[in-house]
């Protein structure tokens, strides 16, 4: 994503004031803030037709170029990540305060087993990371997710973490909100970029500024129109920062690792480390919500997420090249 620039740095204060705005508007008119949960999914499936425009589709191809990079994200990303995120629902206990830990589990599931497609475009060109190679694999990384998830769901929540997959998902709500939520606007900015393949870098950097304040306004709604779950779910919050911390620092080490098993040049590497560290809240918020029972407190989690990566991944952009430096300069004698 380019052309961010002004909102790219202090969008997790946006986020917290739309938050804190939203959690104002749900206490002081509860009906309003109820009415506003109407606009939630289509908010969202703007949020994400724009999401989607920004990830180039047309250079899946490309992505098959680099064999061991794809290769290595590949495993890191969809057999690796998953493991640790099996572990990690472990350290959730089957209550916290008063919050089922069914929920938490599901709602940590969720958002840590897909890749990011957006900002990790952002800050792996911030980190020095190659950009090129990151542009390639996004759209592949959509896609695979998308059939992956409902697999991690029912083998992590429902086995490692132990939570009655079946008891908490409406399956028929589910589909519908990942057809008309998540589906119909990817397959809508598939068919806006085949039709504006020639635009101009203007437009396109116009088109990037506007998730941030997409969010912005999806997190406004969510909060207002979920006081009670928010509320609810306050307790957990500590456990959740903890856990969110951990992985980073996980996928940070694990990521290394790997780039180095595999001999990346150190800029695939740090494209590898921050395709680990970046996950794709906008893509599970939809499916968080339409839990049936529980629904907002497992979109917390997914929002406590979010910013905990936003704060992590700004220090981890300045740490990484320590890790994964450019190679010294020889000067020909």
């Amino acid at each position: 994503m380019t052309g961010v620039g002004r909102l790219e740095r202090p969008q997790a204060l946006v986020y917290l004031a739309a938050i804190a705005a939203g959690l104002a508007v749900g206490s002081l008119a509860p009906a309003a803030g109820a009415a506003l949960g109407v606009a939630v999914s289509p908010a969202l499936a703007v949020l994400l037709f724009v999401t989607f425009l920004l990830v180039p589709l047309a250079s899946i191809p490309v992505a098959f170029r680099d064999a061991r990079f794809l290769l290595t994200a590949f495993v890191a990303n969809f057999v690796l990540v998953p493991l640790l995120v099996a572990g990690l629902v472990l350290l959730v206990p089957a209550e916290v305060a008063g919050v089922d830990g069914a929920l938490v589990v599901l709602g940590i599931v969720l958002v840590l087993v897909v890749p990011c497609t957006d900002w990790f475009l952002t800050f792996t060109q911030l980190a020095g990371g190659d950009t090129a190679r990151a542009v390639a694999f996004a759209p592949v990384s959509l896609i695979v997710q998308l059939g992956l998830l409902p697999v991690y769901v029912w083998l992590i929540a429902g086995g490692a973490g132990g939570a009655d997959v079946g008891a908490l998902l409406d399956v028929e709500q589910v589909v519908v909100t990942v057809v008309l939520v998540l589906l119909l606007p990817l397959v809508l900015a598939a068919v806006v970029q085949h039709l504006l393949a020639r635009r101009n870098a203007r437009s396109v950097a116009t088109t990037a500024r506007l998730p941030v304040p997409l969010l912005a306004v999806v997190l406004l709604l969510v909060a207002a129109s979920e006081v009670p779950a928010v509320l609810d779910a306050a307790p957990v919050l500590p456990l959740l920062v903890g856990v969110f911390l951990l992985y980073l620092l996980a996928a940070e080490v694990l990521g290394v690792a790997a780039a180095r098993v595999a001999r990346l040049p150190h800029t695939v590497g740090r494209t590898l480390v921050m395709s680990l560290a970046t996950r794709n809240s906008f893509v599970v918020l939809p499916i968080a919500l339409a839990v049936p029972e529980g629904g907002g407190v497992v979109a917390v989690v997914v929002v406590t997420q979010t910013l905990v990566e936003l704060a992590g991944v700004a220090v981890l952009v300045r740490v990484l090249p320590r890790f994964l430096p450019a190679p010294p300069s020889t000067t020909p004698l």
